[in-house]
């Protein structure tokens, strides 16, 4: 695979990149280039955590070096009570390995790391110091604004948040991060800062966010009905689908549509399958789409309804989960420790 074949297949489906040409330029020069992506161990994983888990998956089809970061210090300073850190990183290293192998990613093939295996040795911690005096608490708390609850009463905690995710790039000694578009007033802080400590600053690439199924903003843990959770049964999936949000003809802010775009039809895609609509011949009969923008176009165009839209998406989450309910006795138990009965 030549650097261009392998930097659209990093590109497809991004929202930024910054900046094309050094990923190029990099591609170029370096055959296993390193990329790492850190998640906080806080809310519920969800199924649009699958569009990462793909992104992940390309970097590595691109001969990327590829690290999982399983951020539990991150947890703590958006605010996940510090005696239930644990658990909650138990539930992540447990659950999420098992998406990669839902879409057939061996684990082994990269690695995962936890936060504070390294974020506490000294060196580390002096660069956090060594950068808190060197940026504000407004660059902090904007950079920090679209990812840390700040809340009415904000805690200084959040303000180290930035810091600590700038400095992760260095220590895992990466050439890229990757993260949503959420994450990218982070990841600019990230590349305007560390050169202040003598390090080099790295490629920042950003995903779209799969949109809340009740509409508006992305899903969320926190917001129930927002999201279909990993642990959800076949009956909660048909129940959270058929009340989605998916107004006839309307793409903007359809979960629906997004997450048959991000996930479902990248699967589909690789695998050289078709999206299949079922439909009764009263009512033109079966679907089959090989791309994406066939979809969108026939739900635009109202060929295609938001019934029958959702009761094919329905098939394929309740797919795509089925070898994740398999340890779903093991799985439920952990996540009641770390969150609850939520």
């Amino acid at each position: 695979m030549d650097a261009r074949t392998r930097f659209e297949l990093v590109k497809r489906n991004t929202q930024e990149i910054v900046a094309e040409k050094e990923l190029l330029d990099l591609l170029r020069k370096e055959k296993n280039p390193h990329v790492y992506l850190g998640t906080a161990i806080t809310g519920r994983p969800h199924i649009a955590y699958f569009l990462w888990v793909l992104k992940l998956a390309d970097f590595l089809r691109a001969g990327f070096k590829v690290t999982l970061l399983l951020a539990d210090l991150h947890g703590a300073l958006d605010n996940t009570p510090w005696d239930i850190l644990e658990k909650r990183y138990k539930y992540y290293s447990k659950v999420i390995p098992l998406m990669f192998e839902t879409i057939g990613v061996n684990v082994g093939s990269f690695k995962i790391i936890r936060g504070s295996d390294f974020q506490l040795e000294n060196d580390y911690v002096l660069d956090v110091l060594k950068m808190s005096t060197l940026v504000s608490v407004n660059d902090c708390r904007r950079a920090a604004s679209e990812v840390v609850k700040f809340g009415d009463n904000p805690k200084l905690s959040g303000l180290v948040y930035p810091i600590m995710q700038a400095l992760d790039e260095v220590y895992l000694d990466v050439d890229v991060q990757y993260g949503g578009i959420d994450q990218r007033k982070i990841l600019m802080f990230a590349r305007e800062n560390l050169p202040k400590l003598g390090y080099k600053p790295r490629i920042e690439i950003m995903t779209p966010l799969i949109p809340s199924l009740i509409g508006g903003d992305k899903m969320s843990a926190s917001v129930e009905g927002s999201k279909v959770d990993l642990l959800d049964d076949e009956g909660i999936v048909n129940d959270k689908i058929g009340k989605a949000y998916c107004e006839a003809g309307v793409v903007q802010g359809n979960g629906v549509l997004a997450f048959v775009k991000y996930v479902v039809m990248v699967i589909k895609g690789d695998r050289k399958e078709k999206f299949i609509v079922k439909r009764d011949n009263n009512y033109g009969g079966t679907l089959e789409f090989g791309e994406y923008a066939d979809i969108e176009e026939a739900f635009i165009k109202r060929k295609l309804h938001p019934l029958d839209l959702k009761n094919a998406l329905t098939s394929e989450i309740n797919y795509l989960l089925s070898s994740i309910r398999r340890k779903s006795k093991e799985l439920s138990a952990l996540a009641k420790e770390a969150y609850g009965n939520t």
